[in-house]
């Protein structure tokens, strides 16, 4: 009977590591049958490598357009009032 052959480093799947003598990734669940191999479905995609993608920065305050969304709801309401009095 053939030995298995041990599992790759890393899950090509999802990218987990994975234990030395594992039967399938504890990630993911991929396995030597459902996709352990050397590839993964997206090599060939060109896609970017999370090292090369820079962080957008994070907006900070409030856009104008909201700010004049609040400014017009809140003479709705105050006309509105000041109309049933």
């Amino acid at each position: 009977m053939a030995s298995r052959p041990p599992p790759p480093a890393e899950c090509a799947q999802c990218g987990a590591e994975i234990p030395p003598r594992a039967l399938a990734c504890p990630e993911c669940g991929a396995d030597e049958r459902t996709g352990w191999r050397e590839t993964s479905i997206y090599d060939g995609l060109d896609l970017p490598d999370s090292e090369d993608t820079e962080a957008t920065p994070p907006r900070s305050g409030l856009r104008w357009y909201w700010i004049v969304a609040a400014a017009v709801v809140l003479a709705v309401l105050i006309l509105g009032g000041l109309a049933l009095r």
